[in-house]
C-alpha cells in the first residue's frame, strides 16, 4: 500500500513538472494535456477570477459607479476637429438636463445584466484550456486573463449585444441619434449609426469585464497559497 501510494505521488509530481517546464512530449495524448491542465489547478484559478469580476460587476450600479470601466457614450471625444467640438456641446447640453445621464447610466445597467449572464461562457473557455496555455498562464501576472480574452471574447461579444441593444432602443437614443444625423452630417459622415454605436458600448462592456478578472488574477496572485491553496498555490508562489 505504501509503495502504491509512493509512486502515484512520484507520478504526479513528473506530471506537473512536466506541466510547469512545458515539456508537450511527455505526454502522449491531448486528453492527457487537458488532465494535466486541470490536476495543475489553472481551471480553479481561472474560474475564480472570473467569477468573482462578473458578481462584482452584475452589481447594480457596479459598471456606472466605477469610472475605469464606465460605459460613456461612444461619440465623446472619437471625433476630433470642428465636428468633434460641436457635437460635443450637444450632448453636454443634453447632459445637463439630465437626459444623457439617464442614457448613460442604462447602458451601464444593461452591461452589468450581461455580466451575471456571462459565467457559461467563461466556463466554457477556461474548460477548452489545452497544455499549450499551461506555460504561459502560469508565468504571466494576467496569464489567465490573456487567454480567456484570446479565446472567449466572440462568445461574449454574442451574448453581450442584444442586451445592449435592447437598452439602446428602449430609451430612445437610436432615434435620437437619427434626428441628430438628419440634421448633421458629420455624424452619419463618421460612421455613427446604430450598429457602431451598439459595437462601441458592448466592446466597452467587455473591456471592464476583463479588467476586472485581471485583477481579480493578479490579487491571487499575490498570495496564491492563501487564495488559492493546495499544490497551485505552492506552484505560482515560487
Amino acid at each position: 500500500m505504501h509503495m502504491t501510494q509512493q509512486f502515484t505521488w512520484n507520478r504526479r509530481g513528473i506530471l506537473a513538472g512536466a506541466g510547469a517546464l512545458g515539456v508537450a512530449g511527455l505526454l502522449p495524448a491531448q486528453a492527457n494535456a487537458q488532465g494535466l491542465t486541470k490536476a495543475l489547478g489553472l481551471s480553479s484559478i481561472l474560474g475564480k477570477a472570473t467569477d468573482g469580476a462578473l458578481d462584482k460587476l452584475a452589481q447594480p450600479g457596479a459598471f456606472y459607479d466605477d469610472e475605469e470601466v464606465r460605459i460613456g457614450l461612444p461619440i465623446v471625444g472619437n471625433l476630433g476637429g470642428r465636428s468633434g467640438g460641436l457635437l460635443g456641446s450637444l450632448l453636454n447640453a443634453g447632459n445637463r438636463m439630465g437626459v444623457l445621464g439617464d442614457i448613460t447610466r442604462t447602458i451601464n445597467d444593461a452591461a452589468g445584466l450581461a455580466a451575471g449572464e456571462a459565467k457559461p461562457i467563461f466556463r466554457d473557455a477556461i474548460n477548452d484550456l489545452s497544455f499549450e496555455d499551461a506555460p504561459g498562464i502560469i508565468r504571466q501576472a494576467d496569464g489567465g486573463t490573456q487567454y480567456l480574452r484570446s479565446s472567449s471574447n466572440e462568445r461574449l461579444h454574442s451574448r453581450f449585444e442584444p442586451l445592449v441593444d435592447t437598452a439602446l432602443e428602449k430609451l430612445g437614443v437610436y432615434s435620437s441619434f437619427d434626428s441628430l444625423a438628419q440634421n448633421y452630417d458629420f455624424i452619419s459622415n463618421a460612421g455613427l449609426n446604430r450598429a457602431s454605436i451598439n459595437r462601441s458600448v458592448t466592446d466597452q462592456g467587455l473591456d471592464g469585464i476583463f479588467s476586472y478578472i485581471g485583477s481579480e488574477e493578479r490579487t491571487f496572485r499575490k498570495n496564491p497559497a492563501g487564495n488559492l491553496g493546495g499544490a497551485l498555490g505552492d506552484l505560482l508562489g515560487q
